[in-house]
């Protein structure tokens, strides 16, 4: 099948090069010259492991391309998807400017019959919306369908490839029967509801997560009050087959291109419709405030920050990614500056993006060793596999004090006591574990 997808960020490229792995001629637009060009040369623009591989390959077998300009690639697809940003506004709505601009473009060079589908995360109604913008301009038979993702950075490929779910809303069984006929060789269940279901379904799915971690924040607070280590309470719970292991992770909260808009544009959509979602809005503020953890820590342990050189290992918002869209990682060394605070980082991925991010007063280490030297306090702020695999002998030895804040729980406590560290997890209570 041709298909055209609308934008080349990490929800487009993802579906672009995973569709054309799946035996079909797609041509991915977007209005990045710079970016276009790379991936013509099959250099992807982001790392998200496999992707770089795909569309080389599928270069080759030209069942990709990569394009700037709208009319060709649009008037030869049977179906269209747009996959363009919809970020947060001031106001915590989605800002749906750029879904707006690619149904315009759609709508411009409508040829004939063609299924436009929604891949961006979009409040209910947007799909009526982009219907209404076509038919602005094209008096023609089309179809509109939403089609969400639910891919997370790092593990995308597998997540396409490989589903929980694939939901397919439409108007029509003529475009069901099409998204279903793209699906067809992924054997995964698939929920087909109606276009405004469908919309509710993404943002409801981020809730929930969300709602799961700022849950078992607030457990993890709770058990370094009375005691209690939040990784046998979390691994308690999980296993009840209601509850589930996932997203019963303590640390310093939830950030990314995903969950902090959609939870703030539910909240929205909520107080537009006349309802007041009262635990969304709890959810929201126990993640604002537990971020605050690494701060108050340093600021128990070492009193004024003004001078003192902090180590921070990791920028990205999660492993696996160079994506740094709200890290926590970035507001804890933002605030440590403002607080006269001198900071050394590294991250394997996301140097370059946090650079943009951070400005100045900042030293980018080369690895993790040489960002830790002469720090007072080795702080974990990305779960990068390879934090827990250092030698922390050595790091010790680096160290101006054997001191680490583990924002994530990646480490084990015991081990790092033996050492000789002082070490500080969320929630963690270690003095009375005999084995871990």
């Amino acid at each position: 099948m041709k298909i055209s997808v609308i934008g080349t960020g990490y929800v487009g490229l993802v579906l672009g090069a995973c569709l054309a792995k799946l035996g079909n001629r797609v041509f991915c637009v977007d209005i990045d010259k710079k970016k276009i060009a790379k991936l013509k040369r099959g250099i992807s623009p982001i790392f998200e492991p496999q992707v770089e591989e795909i569309i080389q390959k599928t270069l080759k077998q030209k069942r990709i391309s990569f394009h700037t300009e709208f009319k060709k690639p649009l008037q030869d697809s049977e179906v269209i998807f747009i996959a363009v940003g919809t970020p947060q506004r001031k106001d915590g709505k989605a800002d749906l400017s750029y879904v707006e601009a690619a149904a315009q473009e759609i709508a411009k060079n409508m040829n004939g019959y063609k299924l436009v589908v929604t891949k961006s995360t979009v409040p209910v109604g947007t799909g009526q919306q982009v219907k209404k913008i076509i038919q602005g301009h094209y008096k023609g038979d089309f179809d509109i369908a939403s089609n969400p993702e639910f891919l997370r950075e790092g593990h995308a490929v597998e997540d396409f490839l490989k589903p929980d779910r694939i939901v397919i809303g439409t108007e029509s069984a003529r475009a069901r029967d099409i998204l279903l006929s793209i699906y067809e060789s992924l054997d995964f269940p698939k929920v087909t509801t109606t276009v405004e279901s469908s919309e509710m379904i993404k943002y409801a799915s981020n809730a929930f997560l969300a709602t799961k971690i700022s849950f078992i924040n607030e457990i993890a607070n709770i058990c370094e009050k009375v005691g209690a280590d939040v990784e046998d309470v979390a691994r308690g719970m999980g296993l009840d087959g209601r509850i589930g292991h996932s997203f019963l992770k303590a640390g310093i909260g939830w950030g990314g291109s995903c969950f902090p808009k959609d939870v703030h544009a539910l909240n929205q959509i909520a107080g537009t419709s006349g309802y007041d979602f009262r635990l969304l809005k709890a959810v929201i503020e126990v993640n604002a405030k537990q971020r605050a953890f690494v701060l108050d820590k340093l600021e128990e342990l070492l009193g004024n920050l003004k001078g003192k050189k902090i180590c921070v290992l990791g920028l990205a918002f999660k492993a696996n990614t160079d994506d740094v869209r709200e890290s926590v990682a970035i507001e804890i060394i933002r605030a440590l500056i403002g607080l006269g605070a001198r900071v050394s980082t590294y991250d394997p991925k996301a140097q370059e993006n946090a650079k943009n991010a951070v400005g100045d007063g900042v030293v980018f280490a080369t690895d993790s060793y040489k960002a830790a030297k002469d720090a007072e306090v080795l702080v974990i702020a990305t779960e990068w596999p390879e934090f827990e695999k250092l030698d922390y002998k050595k790091i010790k030895k680096l160290l101006r004090q054997p001191i680490v804040i583990d924002g994530r729980n990646l480490l084990n406590p015991l081990k790092l006591q033996k050492l000789g560290f002082r070490y500080f997890g969320v929630g963690r209570s270690f003095s009375k574990i005999t084995k871990l």
